[in-house]
């Protein structure tokens, strides 16, 4: 490793020359009409004021194998990847999420990329950003607040509040949090009721934002929103409450897209951010849809491993718009896949060819995955220093055998702006420039039931589905309601195709346990809970918090 790569993230991000926003706008065809400046390196982008044309540009979505705690990549990639393409020459634009402040006190530290593939400000981004996450966490606690006020004075919409289906929200790991009791205290505090809290990403507004088309549409699917049912079993919406407005006005300026930039100087649009194991996991669609204006190719990303994010893009996002992937890069290192192998995290720096060639079972399945929606994957071998000549040479040799296009990119030690991912970016305009046959895994028409299994038997390779009895009740409500022509969000672990965490590889004869079904009818989907999986997840024993600080500067540490 070179003595630039020892760096830390952070550092190499501080060291950076960042161009002023307004250049990068210029560069991209940003008008300046329709840039809101915040600060001189952030921005946010008004569509509506954008002198741009309809959408044309072409759609890369990077995905990954199954993530394992040696790390995969994804994102470095997908910044490397960009750079790599605007280097040979390419107009491109990349599309990402933002980061949640959850995970990256918990367990993450960041989520901007790493090494010479971020974007920039990181420590900005990482954080408090332009303050997207908190509208949407106002927004979802405004409208508990309005429903247990509507309560407490009256209850005019006959509101049961013991089927409440939607819940308040924080942008943090608080598993304290999960099962809480309000209005205690007397007749004066409220009307007491168990209640609980998701993490902001899981929140169905957060859904809503990510899939609006645009202002009007966000009003429209805010009324939509389930958040609970009547007395007599009737769901109640927010247009029911006659709060989607206000609702709206909170998230205005939030669902403008914002600017920034990478290392190599490459524009991104970083908006929304839903997680894919307990969300739809994709960035938001204006986003997407702005980049698609701005240049021929748009590379964006969806959560986790391509049985759950990249399912979601495909089924969820790119039914609502013209979004489908001309090309999917399935991101996958030597190391994880020596974990999902049988390797432990402290033994993966190790030679072990063996492992490795136990492992590319999770990688066949996620690429024989995205196939099935008519798109042929490329395979991105995101190098790390540990990885030798026969362990890189063999996975290039079985991905030929496999018939998969695959290249090493070195984009976190030597930069997409280098040549770090030049080869990558090469297979990937080609796959860009030749036609596939791109579709949907299952029709909408399919009863939810239906699509569950297709989704567990056909991406995850279980032999069933086991419905609880309370999943099964929800099944029949769902019939009643007439929501059963919603596609579905599967909330699944996402170290696993099982619904078992420590299950790695690629597992046969399991069944997957759905054990509650919430119609997201805002949103436009039904989330299938399945396992333990969490909508609040918990800090660890030692949360990535304890590593952070300030220096005397005002200079963040600690972020990675």
């Amino acid at each position: 490793m070179s003595e630039r790569n020892s760096l830390s993230d952070l550092e190499i991000a501080r060291q950076a020359t960042m161009r002023p926003i307004e250049e990068i706008a210029a560069a991209a065809g940003i008008n300046a009409a329709a840039l809101e400046l915040y600060g001189r390196y952030k921005a946010k982008v008004d569509p509506s004021l954008l002198a741009a044309p309809e959408p044309a540009g072409k759609v890369v979505l990077v995905s990954a194998m199954s993530p394992t705690p040696a790390g995969e990549g994804k994102s470095t990639t997908t910044v490397g990847l960009a750079d790599s393409l605007a280097r040979a020459g390419h107009k491109v634009m990349i599309a990402l999420r933002e980061p949640s402040l959850g995970p990256i006190l918990g367990m993450k530290g960041g989520a901007t990329g790493g090494g010479y593939s971020q974007v920039l400000p990181m420590d900005e981004i990482n954080l408090h950003f332009t303050g997207d996450f908190h509208a949407v966490t106002s927004a979802n606690n405004a409208l508990m607040a309005l429903v247990d006020n509507h309560i407490y004075q009256g209850n005019e919409l006959n509101i049961d509040p013991r089927r409440m289906t939607f819940k308040r929200v924080l942008d943090m790991n608080d598993r304290s949090l999960r099962e809480v009791i309000i209005g205690l205290g007397g007749p004066t505090q409220g009307v007491p009721r168990q209640d609980g809290f998701d993490i902001t990403v899981a929140s169905e507004i957060m859904a809503v934002f990510c899939l609006a088309t645009s202002l009007a549409d966000l009003r429209e699917r805010l009324g939509r929103i389930t958040f609970g049912y009547t007395y007599s079993r009737d769901p109640v919406t927010v247009a029911d409450l006659g709060v989607q407005g206000a609702l709206t006005l909170l998230l205005k300026e939030a669902i403008k897209p914002n600017l920034v930039q990478t290392i190599a100087g490459t524009p991104a649009l970083v908006h929304g951010g839903p997680f894919a194991n307990i969300a739809h996991g994709c960035n938001s669609l204006i986003a997407t849809q702005t980049a698609r204006r701005l240049a021929d190719i748009v590379v964006t990303e969806a959560g986790f491993g391509a049985d759950l994010g990249a399912e979601k893009y495909m089924d969820i996002k790119a039914r609502i718009a013209d979004v489908a992937p001309s090309a999917v890069v399935v991101v996958a290192t030597v190391r994880a896949l020596k974990m999902h192998g049988g390797v432990p995290k402290d033994r993966l720096t190790e030679p072990d060819l063996e492992a490795l060639q136990a492992g590319v079972a999770n990688l066949r399945r996620h690429l024989h995955n995205v196939e099935k929606f008519g798109v042929a994957p490329v395979v991105a071998i995101n190098r790390f220093s540990s990885d030798t000549e026969e362990e890189l040479d063999w996975l290039l040799e079985w991905c030929a055998a496999e018939g998969v296009q695959a290249a090493v990119a070195d984009v976190w030690g030597r930069g997409g702006g280098g040549d770090g991912g030049d080869e990558l970016a090469a297979k990937v305009a080609s796959a860009v420039a030749a036609p596939n046959s791109f579709h949907h895994l299952y029709p909408l028409d399919l009863p939810v039931e239906e699509k569950i299994r297709t989704i567990a038997q056909e991406i995850y390779g279980a032999d069933g589905v086991e419905f609880s009895v309370p999943a099964l009740k929800r099944l029949a409500e769902i019939e009643k309601n007439g929501w059963s022509g919603l596609p579905v969000c599967m909330a699944k672990t996402q170290y696993s195709f099982t619904d078992d965490a420590s299950r790695l590889g690629a597992p046969k004869g399991f069944t997957v346990h759905v054990r509650d079904l919430i119609p997201k009818t805002g949103a436009g989907f039904i989330v299938a809970l399945t396992g333990a999986v969490m909508t609040m997840p918990g800090l660890p024993a030692a949360p990535a918090a304890m590593r952070m600080d300030v220096d005397d500067a005002g200079n963040p540490v600690g972020l990675s």
